[in-house]
């Protein structure tokens, strides 16, 4: 989770699945969906591509295409679109302009990445790049048992952040 100046956004997977399979993307999808509920925050999630709506046929576009097929056909509720370019996902009217039969109206919140190195990359970069902002996580999600990531550029910030998060959850699991 980056809290931004003017936007929060979840970033996955930014630490685990290095080539996630479409099943996998889209358990990702809906395990960080429901977290970010428990944040109190609703999910309008971006599958992102270097492609964008269908044009190009590489294996991570295919990738995302087939994840966002079969998150439509489950959780047609979910509002979840791609795949797309990152500015795509960020700016609504931009999205609107390349795709106006976008199902997702507003600005995604929940980003999805083809592969850890996509998402590493982004997380930091943003994470840097709006240094007035708050990161909590990387928030490991699935596991049965709370567990975390810190990272070595983790923040005093960030680590009692973390520590709330983990205390917080382990009271939930007992």
């Amino acid at each position: 989770m980056l809290s931004l100046p003017g936007r929060t956004l979840f970033l996955a997977d930014t630490y685990v699945n290095y080539d996630p399979t479409p099943e996998q993307v889209v358990e990702m999808t809906l395990l960080a969906a429901e977290e970010m509920k428990r944040f109190g925050v609703e999910p309008r999630v971006a599958l992102l591509s270097h492609s964008s709506f269908g044009s190009a046929d590489s294996p991570t576009a295919e990738k995302m295409r087939t994840a966002l097929r079969m998150l439509h056909a489950q959780h047609p509720d979910l509002p979840v679109e791609g795949e797309m370019h990152g500015d795509s996902a960020l700016d609504a009217k931009h999205r609107l302009q390349i795709f106006p039969n976008a199902k997702m109206r507003e600005d995604a919140n929940l980003l999805i990445f083809p592969t850890l190195d996509a998402a590493n990359i982004a997380f930091n970069l943003l994470k840097n790049a709006a240094g007035e902002g708050m990161t909590v996580g990387p928030i490991l999600l699935g596991a049965s048992k709370p567990v975390h990531i810190l990272t070595p550029s983790a923040t005093v910030r960030r680590i009692i952040n973390m520590t709330a998060l983990t205390v917080v959850e382990a009271g939930q699991h007992d």
